[in-house]
């Protein structure tokens, strides 16, 4: 790798990997340490190709949703591992007002299949189409929407302070903005 390009790489490895590091960790459901690993992979993957990517992070991002999903594939038969409380992040002075329903949300979606976590934090905190997230989870876009729409009432239920708007309104109340760049 040239060094242009090796510069290029940890200026963004330093810039992206808190927001990275923060979608590897609502994809592993909460596992801080699987979801450092994830990132790592990812990381490594983008690279070895960093000169021929065109769009680094949304490339990063791929293959991390790739990578959990076949992760998933080879752990089907095991138990989910599940922590009481997560760590917070950032140093929001209003991060104290909605902690309470930060840590209510993080343990719904704990208690979430899978493939229903998945599909909530692709399509309500990655804000992707549903046809982006059925091909990055290989599965036709009416079982997106189906496990969509179950996956929030499960969380409205398991967290009624959600309401009746679900969590796709309230993550921006509580600090997880799509897509958001907190530095």
């Amino acid at each position: 790798m040239k060094a242009s390009n090796h510069d290029e790489f940890r200026e963004f490895v330093a810039m992206r990997s808190t927001a990275l590091l923060r979608l590897a960790v609502l994809l592993t459901g909460g596992d801080r340490h699987a979801a450092e690993d994830l990132l790592q992979i990812a990381l490594m993957k983008a690279y070895g190709r960093w000169a021929h990517i065109e769009q680094h992070e949304a490339y990063v991002r791929k293959v991390m949703y790739r990578q959990q999903v076949n992760r998933w594939r080879l752990r089907r038969h095991r138990a989910e591992t599940t922590v009481p409380v997560l760590p917070e992040s950032g140093t929001d002075a209003d991060a104290g007002a909605d902690s309470e329903l930060r840590i209510a949300l993080w343990a719904a979606l704990g208690r979430l299949t899978k493939r229903q976590r998945a599909v909530v934090v692709l399509r309500y905190f990655e804000d992707l189409p549903e046809a982006e997230v059925a091909a990055l989870l290989g599965c036709p876009v009416g079982t997106v929407r189906s496990t969509a729409h179950r996956s929030l009432a499960k969380l409205r239920a398991l967290v009624p302070e959600l309401g009746p708007e679900g969590p796709a309104e309230q993550v921006q109340s509580v600090g997880y903005a799509p897509k958001e760049v907190q530095g």
